[in-house]
């Protein structure tokens, strides 16, 4: 596709190498071997022109030819037998995980999927092939306990933040693929859709959250060559044309080795003294169970975030190269908060790393400033202004675009910071985790990061914006990084909304035997209900425009809702005040969250919903956004992104209908799945 230069896979040209283009991976032993970390591959479309190819709509193979707008990909999801690094033992580690295959994935990268492209007015066909072995979990019984994890290798397709039809074979995650099975998920992308990061990953209920953090997922590019006019908004694609980009999908890959199986039950995870995860020699690591993904089991394991599928990458590039990273959280329930750090010019990696060693290597060698970098696009949505951070904060789900400027030569950190109990998923405060190092050949030096990234926007805009709009385009970069001729959506003002929405998350423990994850349509806990495939929670009417509140009444939660994004108007810390504008500080106590400054009028598909403390009615955050119900029809979900909550209940199905409130319902309860494929 055309568009951004990238930094692709594979060996790099010459040229890009002594540029510092490039980024490998470090020799953290013996065993690893120094090899490229790029960009993901692209999954191969077949090119109009070839033979005519075979293509699986709803199931029925038909011949047909693909035209110059149309891209027809395949997914096979087969078990992928593949070794992931373990610093804390030095050696690679055997595994044994569903993945998504086909001939575009990186043997010694096989748990990272293939990079989708596609420019607004594509039509998108992917084949999805369930090559997994047949599970009696898939069957009728599961109707009867859906909120309990099962139908491990049935599967599905969710294609997070694009704004397509989500009905039929479009972004349909109300059908279980089951083994055995192929299905034709057919995305028309309009034309007037944002270019953007987005990602897709497996939605299947009751296994999403396994699947996921197998690897099942993978980035999800839309490129605009756009120019803005007076008439119209443009693609921030066409102001950053030629700088070089990193799609960078951060993975929780939380295998573990088990004790054998008794009575036919999983054995229990094989535990190191200090609790974290063991594979002894001739183990193979597997995801077969949702003890996985309890509370704090992710930081206990060990394990560590995967960058395209590269366990502590390092990361070359030059001073003074500004780059865009686009950065997806694709993992099922741990915050990730990014922050760079200068390192110590005499530092050196051990080649073992554990917990503990990781955060003394941070605390004695990752001691420079914090590298501060600009934000322009949340959730794939171009933002109207670039805010300057020094640290992101990732929830599952979440995705920033970033410029990003090394102002010195040297080594630096990239590290997962400690985050305020409130603001990670788990209310618990980790420690710092090394994620990745960079080293940055020298090049042009950077006085001022601020300054140096408005100048060189500034110089391509004077040089690639239409005459018309070039001084104000001009004018909003020099004040403060405006991006307001690249936004995609219009603000929503207050006299445009419709109608009104409440939610609140909660998860119900009064019986230990039964923990219900629950969404109520108010802001009363006793209105919350754990998730009926069967039952429509909300109507939505197409043209309308609603206003939402949103609380968490237990733990804090990230809201995800699919086909269409979301304004944020406020955010309403426990003492009233709104900490969604730039540069606000949290008045809640404690240690300050950075997540929400700077969020008001921004643009999203999934947002925390954070409250200080389990049932403390003082510490609820109250949240409020607008969005739009436009162009499409039909049932989808709303959900919490940690994924075992969505698996185990915390998710609605919603609908957007006519203006009555009837015509779709109708059609969508006459329809039938098809032979091999189940309504969930």
């Amino acid at each position: 596709m055309g568009g951004l230069s990238t930094i692709g896979r594979g060996r790099a040209p010459r040229a890009l190498t002594a540029l510092g283009l490039v980024f490998l991976s470090p020799s953290l032993s013996a065993q690893t071997k120094e090899r490229d970390v790029v960009n993901p591959p692209l999954l191969p479309a077949e090119a109009p022109g070839l033979p005519a190819a075979k293509k699986l709509v709803m199931a029925v193979e038909q011949a047909t030819a693909p035209t110059s707008h149309e891209r027809v990909l395949d997914l096979n999801i087969v078990y992928t037998d593949g070794q992931i690094f373990n610093p804390a033992t030095g050696v690679y580690d055997k595994v044994h995980l569903r993945s998504y295959q086909g001939p575009a994935v990186d043997p010694t990268a096989p748990y990272v999927s293939p990079t989708i492209e596609a420019v607004p007015g594509d039509t998108i066909r992917v084949n999805l092939n369930n090559g997994l072995p047949a599970d009696p979990g898939c069957g009728p019984m599961a109707a009867h306990m859906p909120n309990k994890p099962h139908c491990f290798n049935g599967t599905n397709l969710h294609t997070h933040g694009l704004w397509v039809n989500p009905a039929g074979n479009g972004d349909n995650v109300l059908l279980s693929i089951n083994p055995g099975v192929s299905f034709q998920y057919e995305y028309n992308i309009p034309g007037d859709h944002p270019s953007g990061t987005f990602w897709y990953h497996t939605h299947r209920h009751g296994s999403t959250a396994l699947q996921v953090s197998s690897g099942m997922a993978g980035a999800l590019i839309i490129r605009g060559d756009r120019l803005p006019t007076l008439q119209a908004h443009g693609d921030i694609d066409t102001l950053l044309r030629g700088m070089p980009e990193r799609v960078l999908v951060m993975q929780q890959i939380q295998y573990a080795c088990r004790e054998p199986r008794m009575n036919g039950v999983l054995g229990p995870i094989k535990l190191n003294k200090d609790k974290t995860y063991r594979c002894d020699p001739g183990d193979v690591g597997a995801i077969e169970g949702y003890d996985l993904f309890a509370p704090g089991q992710w930081a206990q394991s060990g394990r560590y975030t995967t960058l395209n599928g590269v366990v502590l990458p390092t990361f070359h590039a030059t001073q003074g190269q500004i780059e865009r990273w686009r950065l997806i959280h694709a993992g099922v329930r741990d915050t990730i908060s990014l922050t760079l750090v200068k390192m110590k010019p005499d530092a050196r990696l051990a080649s073992r790393l554990s917990e503990a060693a990781s955060e003394k290597f941070i605390r004695q060698s990752c001691t420079g400033a914090a590298l501060p970098y600009n934000l322009i696009a949340a959730d794939g949505l171009t933002m109207g202004a670039a805010q300057q951070t020094k640290l992101a904060t990732f929830q599952p789900g979440y995705r920033f675009d970033a410029l990003v400027v090394f102002p010195e030569p040297g080594n630096y950190c990239l590290i997962d910071a400690s985050s305020p109990g409130a603001g990670s998923v788990n209310g618990d405060t980790p420690g710092p985790r090394l994620m990745g190092t960079v080293t940055v050949a020298p090049g042009t030096a950077v006085p001022d990061i601020g300054a140096y990234v408005t100048d060189a926007l500034v110089a391509h805009a004077e040089q690639a914006m239409l005459p018309a709009v070039k001084p104000a385009i001009v004018a909003d970069l020099r004040a403060g990084l405006k991006l307001t001729q690249f936004t995609p959506h219009p603000d929503i003002a207050a006299d445009e909304v419709t109608g009104t929405q409440e939610l609140t998350f909660f998860i119900d423990t009064s019986d230990k035997n039964n923990t219900r994850f629950e969404v109520g349509n108010s802001l009363k806990v006793s209105d919350a209900q754990p998730y009926d495939p069967g039952r429509i929670d909300r109507k939505l009417v197409l043209g309308g425009v609603d206003e939402w509140t949103m609380q968490s009444q237990f733990a804090s939660h990230p809201f995800h809702i699919h086909v269409n994004p979301f304004q944020i108007v406020s955010i309403i810390d426990p003492t009233g005040k709104d900490v969604s504008a730039p540069g606000s500080i949290d008045n809640s106590g404690g240690t300050v969250d950075p997540q929400y400054a700077g969020l008001k009028g921004v643009w999203k598909d999934t947002l925390w919903i954070k409250t200080l403390a389990p049932n403390d009615p003082t510490g609820i955050y109250t949240i409020k956004v607008r969005t739009r119900y436009q162009r499409y029809i039909g049932e989808f979900v709303l959900h919490c992104h940690i994924l075992d909550h969505e698996d185990q209940g915390m998710m609605q199905n919603v609908a957007v209908v006519l203006g009555d409130g009837e015509i779709a319902l109708k059609a969508a309860e006459g329809a039938k799945p098809m032979e091999g494929m189940t309504g969930h």
